[in-house]
């Protein structure tokens, strides 16, 4: 997806940032979508090349991409208008990867992929199957501006919660999804249903944790905030990265609130700049290192 920010055109779209923010903190990821051979892909395909993202598992296609117009207002909040129908963005189908075959560490999985027929449900199929090799990190980015009925969006959001192993998603993500519960209260059930922890991002303020046993708080970081484009993608990030580094049963306590306090910390820096534009692992440990 290319999101097309203040008149300029930058690649978006959750699983792309998230593949590049894992990449530039130094790990072999693989970005699996459509890209067009428009203009726009060819912008998207050399970015993603830049940053280390593989792309051995992308669908080279002749139909358009999808972008979103980002809209942010005087706090640095994004707002978005997309044009998706028809476009090789959400064109997912029997060329998906045979995880069986690439035997993944994890995938990390979500926004509007999960939701805009007919490749999602082609998705969650394939998905399934992934479920029972490698742990999925789902992060519904709730976009009521593409599906506005709200049942059926909670349908798809808890099916898919359904094979995650993580969920990631802010505070406003949960509100609209159950107005009225507390978002903790709502990732406690979760827990229940076999999720194995939450994190809830919000904003400014922080995230939350929960696990089973468990709910661990950190404080957001101080930053001039240019926008927020990417940043919850960012986080995503930071946790995968946690995944695979300590492993998610590990997740917990002393070591958990250190992957926040990282997190929190990545976000801000994205915060800071212009589009998703996620730190390097070189800028991490340096912002880091000051913090201490």
């Amino acid at each position: 997806m290319i999101d097309l920010l203040s008149e300029k055109s930058v690649v978006g779209g959750g699983p792309a940032n998230t593949a590049k923010a894992l990449a530039r903190l130094g790990h072999a990821v693989e970005f699996i979508g459509g890209i067009s051979t428009d203009t726009f892909g060819e912008m998207a395909r050399r970015e993603l090349m830049e940053d280390g993202v593989g792309l051995r598992h992308v669908l080279i296609s002749a139909k358009p991409t999808s972008t979103a117009k980002v809209m942010i207002d005087k706090s640095g909040t994004a707002s978005y208008l997309f044009m998706i129908d028809g476009t090789a963005t959400f064109d997912f189908g029997d060329w998906l990867p045979d995880p069986y075959r690439f035997k993944p560490a994890l995938l990390h999985i979500g926004t509007l992929a999960t939701v805009i027929s007919p490749g999602a449900e082609n998705l969650y199929r394939w998905a399934q199957n992934f479920s029972e090799l490698a742990p999925i990190i789902f992060d519904p980015n709730i976009r009521p501006a593409v599906l506005s009925d709200h049942q059926k969006y909670l349908d798809i959001v808890e099916k898919w919660i359904g094979i995650s192993a993580v969920v990631k998603l802010s505070d406003e993500d949960l509100l609209w999804l159950y107005p009225g519960q507390e978002p903790v209260e709502t990732a406690r059930r979760w827990i229940d249903c076999g999720v194995m922890l939450v994190i809830i991002t919000k904003g400014e303020r922080g995230i939350i944790a929960v696990n089973a046993n468990e709910e661990i708080s950190v404080e957001g970081v101080n930053v001039e905030v240019v926008d927020t484009v990417g940043a919850g993608d960012t986080v995503g990030a930071i946790i995968a990265e946690a995944v695979l580094e300590r492993g998610l049963i590990n997740l917990r306590g002393d070591i958990l609130r250190e992957v926040l306090s990282n997190a929190v910390l990545a976000a801000g820096i994205t915060c800071s700049r212009v589009g998703a534009n996620p730190p390097t692992r070189k800028e991490l440990i340096s912002a880091l290192e000051l913090r201490v």
